[in-house]
């Protein structure tokens, strides 16, 4: 029950306090999934945002789920998702109510462009660590080059980048280990 718990609590403090979607909440995934509770491996954290980017719903929820999942099984899973989907719904729920009334102001104006730019460092800081972590020689750099171009300059679904990204990673590395058994 306790496990439950910490599962709750852990992924409902993320979702309360991280502002930006699943890559703004990677620090502190690392932190707490991580670092502290020991739920997954930082590999096992990249490949549950990988996943999360090629099946539908939102990241943050589908890491959630995930890691809730390898902790306690379906329950955990559950659990993980209602804690990091609870700090939205109920803030949603407060602000649609609020925020008719307060929208002009100068103040809530300025709170909110403040915020952006605190989740563009935060995304930034999750791009690093996700580059850092996935492109590791040339052929990673080259799948990295060949998205990022094609996701800035054309209007290809990023699922299929995703999707085209993998299946080069598979073809590149596949050959690369079939010419290393063949040595």
């Amino acid at each position: 029950m306790k496990t439950l718990w910490d599962l709750y609590s852990t992924w409902f403090r993320m979702g309360l306090f991280t502002f930006g979607g699943g890559y703004a909440m990677l620090p502190m995934i690392q932190r707490e999934v991580i670092e502290k509770h020991h739920w997954a491996t930082e590999d096992e954290i990249m490949d549950y945002y990988a996943i999360g980017q090629v099946t539908p719903g939102i990241i943050a929820v589908n890491t959630a789920t995930f890691v809730g999942y390898q902790v306690k099984g379906v329950i955990g899973g559950i659990i993980a998702t209602l804690g990091v989907v609870s700090p939205s719904l109920v803030l949603i729920s407060i602000i649609a109510g609020l925020i008719t009334n307060f929208s002009e102001l100068a103040v809530v104006q300025h709170a909110l462009k403040g915020i952006q730019v605190a989740v563009c460092v935060l995304m930034y800081t999750a791009v690093t660590k996700l580059y850092k972590q996935g492109v590791k020689d040339i052929a990673g750099f080259v799948i990295f080059a060949c998205a990022l171009v094609l996701a800035y300059f054309t209007s290809i679904s990023t699922v299929f980048l995703v999707i085209l990204a993998g299946l080069s990673g598979y073809v590149i590395y596949t050959v690369r280990n079939r010419r290393k058994a063949h040595e």
